[in-house]
């Protein structure tokens, strides 16, 4: 068992140890809904998950993008929809009204906006849902809840007069329809046997993106009074985008019987019709398949790509561990015109297609194995956009400019360049512009060394290329079959490594690689390696290999692919070197919440590369006032260590981002390497993964936080204390109903006089 191997023996015994200064980060969500939105514009979103009591804010990383909060919904215990049920009966009772305070309240709430197309603000004088009670919108026709066909005013028979239009609304009618919106909104999202029971809670928020925010990724976080939750992948865009209706909570399928648990929704909501170039963003329920039309015209060089496991990486309770996403493309008449289930060895579809004539086209999405659930989100584009399949070299060393050649769809007024001058050394995120529209990003590694190009013929040992250690070389598989030498000197004792970087940049290459000395003998050889650090990837075709060479001589270095394909995109970086003493560092989790006055600890570990067995320092940097470290150090041959974070403060109004840095000695060589902050993630019951995220921000929080009361109840009038109740309550059991009627009451989910009729015949019932 190798030392990645035992990762998850690792994570579980450093968990156990540090679950007391953890036990605040339990934050969570597991999906945002639309994941991304367009420059320019201003959409609302949902996020579920748990743990998110007192929601405060969201953060999206980057600059460019802002988010307000709307509005947290908690999950409702039966007693409390007890309750709901009976205020929403009562509202409904035309004699019912509410008070002057609950008024101005309700008609300055802000209800979740609705998502889909030209969604705009709910009115809340429309049709009432004779399935869920939810009011919808004016000339609705489908339920916005749940679907249920909504029956509309019959016109007058000929010779009957319309009935009279009403008069306005006063500020307490008008209140009070909204509050029986609002609670009829819970009825319609709660699911009391959820598939996922750890994202029900639900965050409503509005989403604003700067017209010249950057396109591509970033990341979104909920804050709380109490924590910050993991971060979740979020897109900046660039054409228009429609939006699906969010789902609600998924039912719990029961085996053998899971059709009884499949979402209900009428054919016309099975296909929308949109107009190309855009974004659709939708979610799959379990049996579904979306349906988009769009018009195309002849000529048109469509690329269609999906973003689906990218959002949601890593899914632990089902095989492959991702929304593993199929798309399909279908003519008028009907006919399948192209397929993708993948592209590569990435999950995520990706679709090009010549349109050959003019007319509508039908996109299709669904689950390769039709399962299904609100945080099956995904992101489709659609267009005549600019795409970069592959690129050569795959990387550059720091400082050194290059050219860099570029295969992909519509890219003929694209340029492409490599990061800026003073970039750092690793994997950078780089794109091509034609002045209107980015391309995807591709990665593309800076390294030290030196570099050069492989030559042909370099084919066998015979016409191996000489090369002299260290070198990074940057090569093709020009044919089937093809096989790439290099010839090195070595010295009896010398080590050597070889080591491939392609599948790990976007490259399809399945490398293999082998060592063969003065005679021809193979001394090492090498196929897949796993990488711990390489977070997203679950596939790890990447070659590495270090040896002890057994004599003088010239020896050989061979790469292939495994299954002996070729082409262009088939692009590789080998280097080859004594070895380079080097670790990464990942730390989890990628958040950092602390009780007031008090510590907590998270976990650092150590991915050692070439053979460094050192003991490796580490620090938090330039840490804001209020807070402290004692540091750590991860002894020699160890591989993770807890590092704890004190603070003196009593609270934090926002969290603050902070670096951890590790330092370690190589001989008279100086090592300093970032951690990158990470998530532990399990992958399909079993596997699990360190997945990276791009900040790692730390909280103060007090414990004993309540929010403010903002009601104040008046005194229970006479009338609502039964002289001749039944007194068998307990005080405990008085005081348990009285906090729980209190919490909704200042939650808004009450008039004065519900709560007051619901006190008195509680507090009547006590036992004296």
């Amino acid at each position: 068992m190798t030392r990645f191997q035992r990762l998850p023996i690792l994570v579980l015994a450093i968990l156990v140890v540090a679950a007391s200064s953890v036990s605040a980060q339990n934050q969570y969500i597991g999906f945002v809904y639309p994941a991304g939105g367009q420059q320019g514009t201003t959409f609302p979103i949902r996020l579920g998950g748990q743990g998110l009591l007192y929601a405060s804010d969201l953060v999206v990383s980057g600059e460019g993008v802002s988010v307000r909060l709307v509005n947290y919904q908690r999950v409702l215990d039966n007693q409390e929809m007890g309750l709901l049920r009976q205020q929403l009966n009562q509202l409904k009772k035309k004699e019912t009204t509410v008070d002057d305070g609950m008024a101005v309240q309700m008609n300055q709430y802000e209800f979740p906006a609705p998502i889909g197309p030209g969604a705009g603000p709910t009115e809340v004088s429309g049709p009432v849902c004779p399935v869920c009670a939810a009011v919808n919108p004016v000339g609705a026709t489908v339920c916005i809840s749940c679907n249920a066909k909504l029956e509309q005013p019959k016109a007058p028979k000929p010779g009957e007069k319309e009935p009279a239009s009403d008069a306005p609304l006063t500020e307490k009618e008008l209140a009070k329809q909204r509050l029986i919106q609002r609670i009829e909104r819970i009825f319609a999202e709660d699911e009391r046997n959820p598939a996922v029971r750890a994202q029900t809670e639900l965050v409503f928020a509005e989403v604003t993106v700067a017209p010249d925010a950057k396109p591509g990724r970033r990341e979104i976080r909920v804050i709380t009074k109490r924590g910050i939750s993991n971060a979740l992948p979020f897109y900046v865009g660039q054409v228009p985008e429609v939006a699906r209706k969010p789902m609600k909570t998924m039912q719990l399928p029961v085996l053998g019987k899971e059709y009884l648990a499949q979402r209900k929704r009428p054919p016309e909501e099975e296909e929308m019709q949109v107009t190309v170039p855009c974004t659709v963003n939708g979610q799959i329920a379990a049996g579904e398949v979306n349906r988009y039309r769009f018009h195309a015209g002849k000529g048109q060089r469509l690329v269609i790509s999906v973003k689906a496991r990218d959002l949601i990486p890593y899914v632990p309770d089902g095989v492959p561990g991702w929304l593993q996403a199929v798309l399909k493309l279908y003519d008028a008449n009907g006919n399948e015109v192209a397929y993708n289930d993948d592209f590569r060895s990435d999950p995520d579809s990706l679709i090009y297609y010549e349109v050959p004539a003019t007319g509508e086209y039908v996109l299709t999405i669904n689950e390769a194995l039709f399962r299904g659930r609100e945080s099956f989100v995904y992101r489709i584009t659609i267009g005549e956009l600019p795409f970069v399949t592959s690129i050569f070299p795959l990387g550059a060393r720091v400082g050194e400019s290059g050219n860099i050649e570029m295969i992909g769809y519509n890219l003929e007024k694209s340029k492409i360049a490599p990061p800026p001058k003073d970039a750092k050394p690793g994997r950078h995120m780089i794109a091509a512009t034609n002045g209107m529209f980015a391309s995807n990003d591709v990665p593309f590694a800076l390294d030290t060394l030196p570099e050069c190009l492989a030559a042909e013929p370099n084919d066998e040992p015979s016409k191996a290329q000489k090369v002299t250690l260290p070198i990074i070389v940057n090569g093709q598989m020009d044919h089937p079959g093809d096989w790439d030498v290099f010839e090195v000197e070595g010295k009896a004792g010398e080590t050597i490594v070889a080591e491939v970087n392609a599948r790990r940049l976007g490259s399809p290459l399945d490398s293999f690689v082998k060592v063969t000395g003065p005679d021809g003998k193979i001394i090492a050889l090498n196929d897949d390696h796993y990488d711990a650090a390489s977070g997203l990837n679950t596939d790890h075709a990447d070659s590495y290999l270090m040896v002890k060479l057994p004599a003088d001589g010239k020896y050989c270095v061979h790469i292939g692919d495994t299954p002996r394909r070729a082409g262009k995109e088939y692009a590789y970086r080998l280097r080859i070197s004594h070895p380079q003493p080097d670790f990464e560092l990942r730390l989890i989790p990628s958040r950092i919440v602390i009780r007031s006055k008090n510590a907590a600890s998270v976990t650092v570990y150590a991915l050692r590369k070439d053979g460094f067995d050192g003991p490796i320092a580490l620090n938090f940097k330039d840490l804001p006032a209020g807070l402290e470290s004692p540091g750590a150090t991860l002894a020699a041959n160890k591989e993770v260590v807890g590092l704890t974070l004190k603070t003196s403060l009593a609270a934090m109004e926002s969290p603050v981002n902070v670096t951890v840095v590790g330092t370690a000695k190589v001989g008279d060589r100086e090592i300093v390497h970032e951690a990158v902050p990470a998530e532990d993630r399990m992958q399909a019951f079993l596997w699990r993964h360190l997945l990276p995220a791009e900040t790692l921000p730390v909280l103060v929080y007090d414990p004993a936080y309540q929010p403010p009361a903002t009601r104040i109840r008046p005194p229970i009038p006479d009338e609502f204390r039964p002289k001749d109740a039944n007194r068998t309550l307990t005080r405990a059991s008085v005081n348990w109903y009285t906090r729980q009627i209190e919490r909704l009451y200042q939650e808004w989910f009450f008039t004065d006089e519900f709560v007051n009729r619901e006190l008195g015949s509680i507090e009547s019932r006590l036992i004296q």
